[in-house]
C-alpha cells in the first residue's frame, strides 16, 4: 500500500495544484484546510472532503506543508509532537528550513522540494503547454530537492512525491538546502525578479518619452528572446560590437561593483529572515 500523505494548506492556490496531481497517483492523501473558502474549493473542483489534523496525522508517512513561509514554523511546531519517528515533513521552499524554523526533532525526516517552472526555451507543442507558465499542469518543468535531515534512503521517497506534485517533469536535481537558498531568493528573486522589474520600468520610461506602448513591448520582449538565446547558449552566436559596447558602458551605470555580494551567506540569510 502506498504511503499516506497529509497535505496541509490543501485549499490554497498551491495546495489545490498539488492535490490535483496527487489525485493522479497511488498515494493516500488526507487534505487539511482551515478556511471554509479553501474547503469549498477542494470540494467543488476536486470532489475532496477535508479532515481534521488528528485524523490526517494518524499513521501518516509524509506531511506536506503547502502553507506560507511565515506559517511553516508555527504549524511544524504544533504537529511535531503528534508525528512518529521517521515521518517525513516536506516544505515547498527552502526559506523556512534554512532559517531554522523547523522543530528540533532529529528522528524526523526533513525534505525540501521546489519547482524550477517551465523554461522559456522549450519544445512544448500544444497551446495549453506553451501557456502553462507556472508548471504542474501541462508544461514540463525541472525540480530541485534537498534532504535536509534523515537517512539517505529517504531521498527517493521525497523525490518521487516531488515528481508527482510538480508533474510533468523535465529534469530532477538533488541539491542542499543552502544551494536551494542561493537559487531562491538569491538568483530567482533578488536578481532575476528585480532586474525584470527594472526592465519593465525601463520599457514604461520609453513609453513616457513617446514610444507607442505596443511597439515598446514587442521590441523589448523580442530582444529578450534573441539576446537570451545567445547569452544562455540556446543558439550559437555573438553580440554585435555595438551591443558589446552598450553592455560595457551600461553595466557600471546600472549595477554596483559589489552586486555579487547578494549571494553571500549573510545576505541570503537576511533576505530569508525578511521573508519568513
Amino acid at each position: 500500500m502506498k504511503e499516506k500523505i497529509a497535505l496541509f494548506g490543501a485549499g490554497g492556490k498551491m495546495g489545490v495544484r498539488l492535490a490535483k496531481n496527487l489525485q493522479k497517483s497511488d498515494y493516500r492523501v488526507a487534505h487539511v484546510e482551515v478556511s471554509q473558502i479553501g474547503q469549498q474549493r477542494l470540494k467543488d473542483e476536486l470532489g475532496v472532503e477535508c479532515v481534521g489534523i488528528d485524523a490526517a496525522l494518524d499513521n501518516v508517512d509524509v506531511v506536506i506543508l503547502a502553507v506560507p513561509d511565515t506559517m511553516i514554523g508555527k504549524i511544524a511546531a504544533e504537529i511535531a509532537p503528534k508525528l512518529q519517528p521517521g515521518t517525513m515533513v516536506m516544505t515547498l521552499d527552502a526559506a523556512a528550513p534554512f532559517a531554522g524554523h523547523l522543530p528540533e526533532r532529529p528522528d524526523l525526516v526533513y525534505f525540501v522540494a521546489h519547482p524550477c517552472h517551465p523554461p522559456i526555451y522549450n519544445d512544448e507543442e500544444t497551446k495549453e503547454a506553451r501557456r502553462d507558465f507556472f508548471g504542474g499542469g501541462a508544461a514540463k518543468q525541472s525540480i530541485t530537492s534537498a534532504l535536509m535531515q534523515g537517512p539517505d534512503s529517504a531521498f527517493d521517497l521525497g523525490e518521487d512525491i516531488a515528481q508527482v506534485i510538480y508533474a510533468p517533469i523535465l529534469r530532477s536535481y538533488r541539491l542542499t538546502v543552502e544551494q536551494m537558498a542561493l537559487l531562491e531568493p538569491g538568483l530567482s528573486e533578488t536578481v532575476c525578479a528585480t532586474l525584470l522589474y527594472v526592465m519593465r520600468e525601463a520599457m514604461d520610461e520609453t513609453v513616457r518619452r513617446g514610444v507607442p506602448k505596443e511597439a515598446a513591448r514587442d521590441f523589448l520582449l523580442g530582444h529578450m528572446n534573441i539576446l537570451g538565446a545567445v547569452i544562455f547558449n540556446e543558439i550559437p552566436g555573438a553580440f554585435s560590437d555595438a551591443c558589446n559596447k552598450a553592455i560595457q558602458f551600461g553595466k557600471p551605470r546600472l549595477m554596483r561593483d559589489d552586486w555579487l555580494k547578494v549571494f553571500d551567506h549573510e545576505e541570503i540569510a537576511e533576505s530569508i529572515r525578511r521573508i519568513t
